[in-house]
């Protein structure tokens, strides 16, 4: 579907690529001081001023400077959206390496909880990231905690029931409180006892406060695809925390005073990272603002006038907006407690699991792209087919009272040759 790879690798292949464009000049050790307007008799160009002293005239001036973006700030392009009464934490887990008798590292593990998701992303064989969204007070206790007793957090959260995970949080929260923060072994005796109370069979890979972390611990438990690996200890330096929300602004392009500007990225829209989405729709942005500014090259065009940056907008405004609204339905849906709302979250999710063409399609979406096709429509184009081919199955069935079963099996070959056709035509 997708792969996982750490901010620094990406900067180090960026700065690569740009050390072999001799045409290209990166300025560094420095920061930029303001963006004024220059005079109309010359333009109106941005005019961005550096620490250094520099002065740099801008014929297109791109905001790919962040969620708080100044360039955003000087074409005075408003956005709308709201804080979600969430924290963000990330941290970089070490872990020990699967064993021979299961799969490798390459799965990502995922459980909505109802103060929020959190996330368990596989970097090495011994090596994963997390991104654990939760309340600020929840986040604050255990940031605070030494690193130990949140890892053993980690851990809980993935395997214990909803109810002791209150209990935990409310207890780590009440000694921060009283000066005296739990200690790794108070916090594995509270874990402990909460899974001698759920009845968690002593060998279930569920287990997280009594097994011994060994690499040879030999046959692993029946149930340990289900959760991810233990957690042995946090790389020192990674714990960070930062506010979630929801942000979009009202325009790409800038007009008027902001003429000759364009945004891109996190300063152009904020997404709950529960989908992991964010960097993948800039570098979405990214590959059509270029796509834009070489075709507007090679017809001896304008790249900063608002016709140029036109095409830009018209074609990420709509789709992230779609992706953006969908992840915080999903937020929204994923943090009831509403019996019937959960009752239907979790039979929609099995039905889902049992659809491989919808699958499929989601993660042409959510996935890696391959911009020779439209992969986007390629994808709902896809799972409309599925749900046809579905339903048209199961009403022939119905009037030939057979089995569905053959029918199904059968628009879903069609599906997947399909699919493996299309592949080797845009190779």
């Amino acid at each position: 579907m997708a792969r996982l790879t750490e901010n620094l690798n990406l900067q180090r292949g960026v700065l690569r690529r740009l050390d072999e464009l001799p045409e290209v000049q990166l300025i560094d050790k420095t920061k930029v001081k303001s963006i004024l307007r220059d005079t109309e008799e010359r333009g109106g160009w941005p005019l961005v001023y550096l620490e250094n002293g520099r002065i740099l005239r801008a014929r297109l001036l791109v905001g790919a400077d962040g969620s708080n973006s100044p360039v955003r700030s000087y074409a005075q392009i408003p956005s709308f959206g709201w804080s979600y009464d969430t924290v963000g934490i990330v941290a970089t887990m070490v872990h020990p390496p699967r064993s021979a008798f299961q799969a490798p590292n390459r799965t990502a593990y995922q459980r909505f909880l109802p103060t929020g998701p959190i996330a368990f992303l596989p970097l090495s064989p011994t090596v994963s990231s997390l991104v654990w969204s939760t309340r600020p007070t929840i986040a604050s206790a255990l940031t605070a905690s030494e690193p130990a007793v949140l890892a053993s957090m980690i851990n809980a959260a993935f395997r214990l029931p909803e109810i002791s995970l209150r209990y935990l949080y409310d207890r780590i929260i009440e000694a921060q409180a009283n000066g005296q923060p739990l200690t790794l072994a108070e916090i594995q005796q509270e874990i402990k006892w909460r899974e001698d109370s759920h009845a968690i069979d002593p060998y279930s890979a569920y287990r997280s406060a009594t097994v011994e972390v060994r690499e040879d611990a030999g046959i692993p438990a029946a149930d340990s695809g289900f959760v991810p690996p233990l957690v042995t200890s946090l790389q020192p330096g990674t714990v960070a925390t930062f506010p979630l929300k929801f942000n979009h602004i009202e325009a790409y392009i800038g007009e008027g005073h902001g003429s000759r500007t364009v945004l891109v990225g996190d300063a152009a829209h904020t997404v709950h990272p529960l989908a992991g989405q964010g960097l993948n729709m800039g570098l979405a942005d990214v590959e059509c603002l270029a796509r834009c500014i070489e075709g507007t090259l090679k017809q001896g065009g304008d790249i900063g006038s608002y016709v140029a940056l036109l095409l830009y907008a018209q074609e990420r405004y709509l789709e992230n907006h779609t992706i953006m609204s969908a992840i915080d339905k999903l937020h929204k849906l994923y943090t009831t407690t509403f019996e019937p709302v959960v009752w239907a979250r979790s039979v929609g999710v099995e039905v889902l699991n049992e659809l491989d063409t919808i699958k499929a399609a989601l993660m042409m979406v959510a996935g890696a792209r391959n911009y020779k096709v439209d992969r986007t429509a390629a994808a709902f184009n896809v799972a409309a087919t599925g749900v046809e081919t579905l339903a048209a199955g199961i009403k022939a069935a119905k009037l030939l009272g057979g089995s569905a079963g053959g029918l199904i099996n059968s628009g879903l070959q069609r599906f997947f040759k399909a699919m493996s056709d299309n592949s080797r035509k845009n190779i």
